[in-house]
């Protein structure tokens, strides 16, 4: 089971299609190491965390902050913009599921 730490201090790698998505178990161990505020998706594919702010301009500093990490990490989330509120949902889309990239940038 990968802690908080461990997940910060990885790199995200290539997924290319064909690769598998994380099984149900091996993603459910990573999800302890993620704030508890990470949830999976009903159908297991992805995990969502929903942030609130108090205001647009902190809200877009946010969004500029996650995407500088996903260009960092060559991952990108799905991102919901809303006036004081993100969500920002990770699934792997070339496999069709989760992969470790989510995790190592959810808790990133």
């Amino acid at each position: 089971m990968a802690d908080t730490s461990e997940l910060l201090a990885r790199r995200c790698k290539p997924c290319e299609g064909g690769t598998p998505p994380l099984a149900a178990v091996a993603a459910a161990q990573l999800m302890p190491a993620l704030d508890s505020d990470w949830a999976f998706s009903i159908d297991g594919k992805s995990i969502a965390r929903t942030f609130t702010f108090a205001g647009y301009s902190q809200t877009i500093a946010f969004v500029n902050a996650v995407a500088w990490i996903a260009e960092k990490e060559a991952h990108h989330p799905d991102l919901t913009v809303l006036y004081g509120k993100v969500e920002v949902l990770y699934t792997t889309h070339s496999v069709d599921g989760l992969s470790e990239n989510d995790f190592i940038c959810a808790a990133k």
